[in-house]
């Protein structure tokens, strides 16, 4: 079994069976990556509807890529995450296809290092 370097300490949304990793060494930058089944809207994919904050709320620098060939987006620390503080991954419901389908739910995931 490859080591765990997260800790994923709850998953909403409905996915906590869709959420893995595979880092393959500790890191405080580590890249989120969020596979959908459908090509999105490309407006839809932004800082507002996708971040990463603190249990506080305050948000992380981020930058945001959507690869509109694989149908993923990955979500990219500016600022190196805190070793043993915990983070919030936020994709809101707001996130939408080309035709129009939004998730169900917003997706947290509330993550350690």
């Amino acid at each position: 079994m490859a080591p765990k370097y997260i800790t994923i300490e709850s998953v909403t949304g409905g996915v906590k069976n869709r959420v893995k990793q595979n880092l393959k060494f500790k890191t405080g930058n580590f890249v989120w990556r969020i596979k959908f089944t459908a090509p999105l809207k490309p407006s839809t994919v932004n800082n507002k509807n996708l971040n990463v904050t603190t249990l506080n709320n305050t948000p992380l620098l981020t930058n945001i890529r959507y690869d509109s060939v694989n149908n993923y987006i990955e979500i990219e620390p500016l600022e190196p995450y805190n070793k043993n503080e915990s983070y919030l991954l936020h994709v809101s419901g707001m996130v939408e296809s080309k035709r129009g389908q939004k998730l169900q739910d917003d997706i947290i995931i509330q993550f350690k290092l």
